[in-house]
């Protein structure tokens, strides 16, 4: 037992003895290292371009940079709508009866007023000759009856009650003669039949389906927008659409009503706009596919032609143009930072005349605050905070912690670029520069 406790004895002594030994170890002061093997250290003067003894220079950072440009913005929206014809109808009988005559072709014009379907009227047509007899009867009566009161033999109620009976007649003629109308279906405007569904025989109850009948001379299109651009729409703005249907040609139209009233399913707003019959090449190709541009036959006929094509219920692809700004400040969407709700761009600007940088820099850092406009692809409006010229950062910007960051410009993809740089390497084609950037973002 007592061997057991001089050895534990033991233990703890030298377990002591060992953790003063470190404890006195680490107090003593460290001896530089020497470099060995061309390694060389983090930071230092032949990191920084300083010479020995001067203050350590701050670290140079591998930046991409862009000038702020200008280009041709649109304001703008895009959505799809359907097509419609101005004036567009399903024809309808307003009485029951048995069809004895079509006078129109399918898919044929009509013009205003044109019967286009006559139903079976000998009814009516007799009802209308007793009508007509009646009234003779009571024209005659009351011309016998005012002789008679002008020579005193009747009195004057008599007269009175035999203008009454005129009356009543005329009016039963009317009648008749309304329903005689209404046994002929006409056309309520000039335009185009469509295919009939009905055939001659047919009896038909009020209400039946007959022939649809459209004007598609003027095609509307009617699409819907986002709540909020709601404000922005007004009745006389551009809209341009393109019909899936019809590729290569672009058509014009104009805002014409905008629905007071918001869909409450998907908070948008209803917008109608008149289309113009003249469609015009979307591209350089489908100009010089058209046929005789410079004859004034050829003009009318393509424009008939493009108002021939458009149907209701076309598919449209629209675009309302809000506004346009020919002298836009933009910058690629990269060098926007967006921080604690503010939106920010980082300038690659000159420093100043008294600052000490590095060989191998020759700009700093500045954070400047800026507000956005419309977004395009790749590209956004800098409404406020850069001007024409200014130099901005698209990619390295989390290595600039703060303003005065010296920076050192790494284009990419160009013989210029180096490789190994804190942006990425240099990459032979455009394709790889986009990969390196945003590998290093």
């Amino acid at each position: 037992m007592a061997r057991k406790l001089s050895f534990t004895a033991l233990a703890v002594a030298g377990i002591a003895l060992a953790g003063g030994a470190a404890w006195w170890y680490q107090l003593q002061p460290k001896a530089p290292t020497a470099i060995t093997g061309g390694a060389r250290p983090s930071a230092g003067p032949a990191s920084t371009g300083s010479s020995p003894g001067s203050p350590a220079l701050p670290r140079v950072a591998g930046v991409e940079i862009a000038k702020v440009e200008l280009q041709t913005l649109r304001d703008d929206v895009q959505a799809v709508g359907s097509l419609r014809a101005r004036q567009s109808v399903m024809l309808r009988p307003e009485l029951v009866g048995r069809i004895s005559a079509l006078n129109f072709k399918d898919g044929g014009s009509v013009r205003k007023g044109q019967i286009l379907v006559q139903f079976d009227d000998q009814l009516q047509r007799a009802e209308l000759q007793q009508s007509q007899a009646q009234l003779a009867i009571a024209q005659a009566s009351y011309k016998r009856t005012q002789e008679l009161v002008a020579a005193n033999f009747v009195a004057q109620q008599t007269l009175d009650t035999s203008l009454a009976n005129l009356k009543v007649a005329q009016a039963q003629v009317a009648l008749s003669q309304a329903r005689l109308d209404r046994m002929a279906v006409r056309a309520p405007f000039d335009g185009t039949a469509g295919i009939r569904l009905v055939n001659v025989g047919d009896y038909v109850k009020d209400g039946a389906d007959l022939v649809p009948l459209e004007d598609s001379r003027q095609m509307l299109v009617d699409y819907r927008l986002p709540e909020r651009v709601g404000a922005k729409v007004r009745p006389g703005q551009t809209v341009e659409l393109t019909i899936d249907a019809l590729p290569g040609r672009s058509f014009k139209a104009v805002v014409e009503a905008v629905d007071p009233l918001l869909d409450a399913n998907g908070r948008s707003v209803g917008v109608r706009a008149l289309v113009s019959s003249a469609a015009k090449p979307a591209d350089k190709a489908a100009q010089a596919g058209s046929k005789k541009p410079d004859s004034a036959k050829g003009k009318a006929g393509g424009s008939n032609e493009a108002a021939g094509q458009l149907r209701s219920n076309m598919f449209a692809r629209v675009t309302t143009v809000f506004s346009v700004n020919d002298a836009a400040l933009v910058v690629p969407e990269e060098a926007i930072v967006p921080q604690g709700g503010k939106q920010y761009v980082i300038k690659a600007v000159a420093p100043a005349a008294d600052a000490q940088m590095p060989s191998d820099a020759k700009l700093v850092s500045l954070r400047q605050e800026v507000k956005l406009g419309v977004r395009r692809t790749g590209k956004v409006e800098i409404v406020d905070g850069v001007v024409l010229g200014d130099t901005v950062v698209v990619a390295g910007q989390q290595r600039l912690q703060k303003d005065g960051s010296p920076l050192r410009v790494v284009e990419l993809g160009k013989p210029g670029g180096k490789p190994g740089s804190a942006a990425g390497a240099s990459a032979p084609t455009s394709g790889a520069s986009q990969a390196a950037s945003a590998a290093s973002r």
